[in-house]
């Protein structure tokens, strides 16, 4: 008798730490609030009062850069749980291993990750624009500062292969 059963391990991606509540947030939310103000006071350039402006505004960029997080790792969980059960195409289903451990052995996980990166600056984009533009500053300014945010802060941690933790490599 054959059986088609196959057992998948239980090690998990480095990026869903987004989803997890851990320890680690203690880390992970300090140190986008710093990035996110270092970002921002740089983009502001030599505007009056930038200061003040980003101790009252930054908070809400550091929570769009978080929201925006949540929402390329959710396209990649959503991308890579159906992949899994595609069990007639050998690549395809590679694909869905390495965007859960390293999207660097596939060129669909590689290409799948970075458009979860490209959604994630979008959205990071989309919202600090919409933040810069109420918070009183003109769209000239409010676009490159957020392009700017996008650029520098998009989720590049998707592209960490997490089997280097699980191997030791890290």
């Amino acid at each position: 008798m054959e059986r088609n059963t196959r057992l998948y391990n239980i090690l998990l991606p480095i990026w869903i730490i987004i989803f997890v509540p851990s320890w680690l947030w203690l880390l992970l939310i300090p140190a986008n609030y710093l990035i996110d103000r270092i970002v921002l006071n740089w983009s502001l350039g030599d505007m009056d009062g930038r200061g003040q402006f980003c101790r009252k505004h930054n908070w809400k960029i550091c929570l769009a850069g978080f929201v925006s997080d949540f929402a390329g790792a959710a396209l990649l969980l959503i991308t890579a749980v159906p992949l899994v059960s595609v069990t007639d195409n050998k690549f395809v289903e590679d694909a869905a291993g390495g965007i859960m451990m390293n999207p660097f052995t596939n060129v669909l996980s590689v290409i799948i990750t970075l458009a979860a990166i490209a959604v994630s600056a979008l959205c990071i984009y989309l919202l600090d624009k919409k933040i810069l533009l109420k918070a009183g500053l003109d769209m000239e300014q409010a676009k490159k500062s957020a392009t700017r945010l996008a650029v520098i802060t998009a989720p590049y941690l998707y592209l960490i292969p997490s089997e280097l933790l699980y191997r030791g490599g890290i």
